[in-house]
């Protein structure tokens, strides 16, 4: 009996590889050619006298209602060409970030066939930190002034907010801004749902971004993450003897959802804990369910997250 169950097991485990193998496969071969336009230099190494050659060739970038002599401020502001300069020493060669985009497009064409291969364009914008990185259907925009790295003298913001300044989250953060396009608005306010919204996201960056550690995925430090996986027994505790997870109280979603420099548990905790760790258990959950269900990822952003929940046969690692 013993023989029989591990036969299957090993049937189970190499067919499961085989499939792997013949996605990497297919995705390796996915043929792309990404286009990748530095408006940031094209901007800033432009002469005044012609600005109107760079309005007509990105004529998006320049809405109605701005005078040039608001442009022409800018290209000459010795502010503003400190930055540029500052985004030329990290990424006058850029060609690192677009081959790690390539092989990221080449994952999303695979798993959403219909997706068209957007053009890249790099600018220089006003430290937007909620706006790094756009995936807006056709287009991608980065930021790069938001990557000089967290500890660059030109940021003055909370510290929980630049640890993720760094080169390795723009491929994070266009997943995160393609991820948003993809799924409908979540009207449920239950705090649940509100976990595994934020865990559906992450684990499309398991799917996506297979190479990139849970860290980078999550926007943490590797000890946040140990924290986290240490304490998952704890948080999940709470959260039940707390009657949250059917909560509508939306002051629940500052508090373990949203980015904050740590978690309010209103204990001690609260100031080893990092920020977010209710989208981190929710992230838990949906692998759970992931793992335990077969469905694919387009279909997992129309489940709901009550579904989600009572399948995933979650529970926490004591």
């Amino acid at each position: 009996m013993k023989i029989f169950i591990y036969s299957i097991f090993l049937c189970c485990f190499f067919l499961s590889c085989g499939k792997k193998d013949k996605a990497e496969a297919a995705i390796n071969d996915t043929p792309m050619k990404l286009e990748v336009e530095r408006f940031d230099k094209v901007f800033f190494e432009t002469e005044p006298k012609d600005l109107y050659k760079i309005k007509k060739e990105f004529p998006f970038f320049f809405p109605p209602g701005n005078e040039d002599a608001v442009w022409l401020n800018k290209m000459q502001d010795p502010l503003w060409r400190e930055l540029y300069t500052e985004v030329q020493k990290k990424y006058e060669n850029f060609d690192e970030v677009k081959n790690n985009l390539e092989v990221l497009f080449k994952r999303v064409k695979y798993y959403f066939p219909e997706t068209k291969t957007p053009k890249v364009i790099t600018v220089i914008s006003e430290m937007d930190y909620n706006n790094k990185a756009i995936y807006a259907d056709s287009i991608v925009i980065i930021s790069l002034e938001m990557y000089l790295g967290r500890e660059h003298r030109f940021y003055q913001f909370p510290k929980y907010i630049k640890q993720n300044f760094e080169e390795s989250q723009i491929i994070p953060d266009v997943v995160s801004s393609f991820y948003q396009r993809k799924v409908a608005p979540d009207t449920d306010k239950y705090f649940l749902s509100k976990m595994i919204a934020a865990g559906k996201e992450l684990y499309f960056k398991d799917v996506l971004l297979p190479d990139y550690s849970d860290a980078d995925k999550m926007g943490y430090t590797e000890e946040q993450l140990g924290w986290s996986a240490e304490n998952e027994s704890y948080i999940w505790r709470y959260f039940i003897e707390k009657e949250m997870l059917y909560s509508d109280d939306q002051k629940l979603i500052p508090r373990f959802i949203s980015p904050a420099p740590f978690s309010k548990f209103y204990l001690e905790i609260d100031n080893e804990s990092p920020g977010r760790v209710g989208a981190w258990m929710g992230w838990q959950i949906v692998r759970s369910y992931m793992k335990n269900n077969e469905v694919s990822l387009q279909q997992l952003l129309d489940i709901s997250a009550k579904e989600i929940f009572e399948k995933s046969k979650y529970k926490p690692k004591k």
